[in-house]
């Protein structure tokens, strides 16, 4: 029986439940993902590691050159492509012993590179941020929480305050040729009298 225990145990994952609490609905480029991994136990075990995992992924859709056996030919077929822009595995607890029964939280804060993409969704193109938790085993499956899209943002930029300094300068006219100079002149621009009061 204990073999049978054992061959189950290396296939299975642990009987954990993960979830995952963010502070807020959206996240902005520059600043942290935050919230708590929530751990509750059915089985007792000793974990490698408690982490979350993070990425970003971008997919585009491209067209491709597919051999069509009927058709004896190469067609243009519409694909989607995707590469992964940026992958993190922060760790929230190094080797921790799990009893049955155990709940615990792990908070975490995950940075978002300022130089990345925010969330879009395009009929073309698509930038996806995922994280999850999971709780590492060695020799077993690891226990791994939903994955939940997050929604990352553009800051918004600050806004730019000008101030603007205007000069008041008073004119006058000229009491020879009429021509209207501000009164910090001595002299009319036009016909060179001096300006009297």
């Amino acid at each position: 029986m204990s073999f049978l225990k054992k061959f189950v145990e290396k296939i299975t994952p642990p009987k954990v439940t993960l979830s995952l609490n963010f502070s807020g609905n959206v996240f902005f480029l520059g600043e942290e993902v935050k919230g708590d991994l929530i751990v509750s136990s059915e089985d007792d075990f000793d974990a490698d590691e408690v982490r979350c995992e993070m990425q970003c992924i971008e997919s585009a859709k491209v067209q491709k050159l597919v051999y069509n056996p009927s058709l004896k030919m190469s067609i243009p077929v519409e694909v989607w492509e995707s590469a992964t822009l940026y992958s993190t595995k922060p760790s929230l607890s190094g080797p921790i012993h799990i009893s049955k029964g155990f709940s615990g939280k792990f908070p975490f804060n995950i940075p978002i590179p300022i130089t990345l993409k925010p969330t879009y969704k395009g009929v073309d193109r698509k930038v996806t941020w995922t994280i999850k938790g999971v709780v590492a085993v060695k020799g077993r499956p690891d226990a791994v929480s939903p994955t939940v899209e997050i929604q990352v943002a553009q800051p918004t930029a600050a806004p730019v305050v000008k101030e603007v300094v205007r000069e008041v300068v008073t004119m006058a006219p000229c009491k020879y040729c009429g021509t209207l100079f501000p009164l910090t002149e001595t002299t009319c621009p036009n016909c060179g009298a001096k300006r009297t009061l």
